[in-house]
């Protein structure tokens, strides 16, 4: 009895302290109320990783907006190629967008005061194929706004291109760079719609983008998808903790992103500059960035880019993916 409440009252006594207690005979935290294997990290508060101990997050995170481009019409851009499944470029969209809402929906369970924006771009798709897009976003309650994108807008800024589709793409990803300037948001998340998500996708963007900015007292880039061209090439990376997995350094990302509105008011730059015409490669400005800052991507993956097959920036290794297809 005397044992029991010398034990409650240091357990009270290092939650003032602002400690947390381990019991490992019974595998869980008596301060947290928790078995070990649960997730012990408090989002905006601390982040615990076992056995790596705790991160105090100083780098708090109140806001996400999304934006999402999508044209439902252009199967690949500037290929011929069929994906995997060789479906019609409707069916990617939509198991993207349905992919994302669930992943919103997750994270808004365990984080409702963090705000999470969805806008998503569309470029010509037809009425129907957008509200097939929209029903989704409503099913999950998702809060959402439909952008047209306006082709004309950057014709005198743009670069002829050899195709309107090219230019299309360039002009979409620029109008999507203007939104994320005009935001308020805290992170802004970079979104095209052929990449389906695991549910836990935003939870481990804005856990792992807080303990590793953090840690690091500074902003980062984050890529949510493990593509295999990171694997080709014999180049050093370093392996991160993150909330709930392994992350590596890259010097390289596709147009799906995440990062800071800090660093697109610091680097608005290179994002203006990268749209101006088609580099090679096509991310030229964006890499350019990397070799200054933090940038990370999941091991394993978070988001599959689906690509062709045999595509170098395509799919994820290590990844059941017949199984994430039909769950979406």
């Amino acid at each position: 009895m005397i044992k029991n409440s010398l034990k409650k009252i240091f357990v009270k006594l290092a939650r003032i302290l602002g400690y947390e207690l381990i019991d490992q005979n019974k595998f869980n935290s008596p301060t947290l109320n928790k078995n070990l294997d649960d997730n012990l990290s408090v989002l905006n508060e601390k982040s615990i990783v076992l056995p790596m101990g705790e991160v105090k997050i100083t780098k708090k995170i109140k806001s996400l907006e999304i934006i999402f481009r999508t044209n439902t019409n252009i199967e690949i851009w500037d290929q011929n190629k069929k994906r995997l499944f060789e479906k019609p470029k409707i069916e990617y969209a939509i198991k993207s967008i349905k992919s994302l809402a669930k992943s919103i929906s997750h994270f808004k369970k365990l984080a409702p005061d963090i705000e999470i924006n969805l806008k998503i771009l569309e470029d010509n798709s037809s009425k129907d194929n957008l509200e097939k897009l929209k029903k989704i976003c409503q099913e999950y309650e998702v809060n959402f706004e439909v952008i047209s994108h306006d082709r004309d807008r950057f014709r005198k800024i743009i670069k002829p291109q050899k195709t309107d589709d090219t230019y299309s793409n360039l002009s979409s990803l620029l109008t999507s760079f203007f939104l994320a300037k005009s935001s308020e948001k805290d992170l802004i998340f970079f979104l095209e719609d052929d990449y389906i998500h695991f549910n836990e996708l935003i939870l481990e963007l804005v856990s792992t983008y807080e303990r590793v900015s953090s840690q690091l007292e500074k902003d980062i880039f984050i890529c949510p998808a493990d593509y295999p061209f990171l694997y080709s090439e014999n180049e050093k990376t370093n392996l991160i903790i993150g909330s709930h997995r392994h992350w590596r350094t890259t010097n390289k990302t596709l147009c799906t992103f995440l990062t800071s509105k800090n660093f697109i008011n610091k680097y608005w730059d290179n994002f203006y500059n990268n749209c101006l015409d088609r580099h090679d490669p096509f991310e030229k400005y964006l890499n350019e960035i990397y070799e200054k800052e933090t940038c990370i991507s999941p091991v394993k993956s978070l988001s599959i880019h689906m690509a062709n097959i045999n595509s170098s920036y395509g799919l994820s290794p290590f990844i059941d993916y017949k199984k994430l297809w039909d769950n979406n």
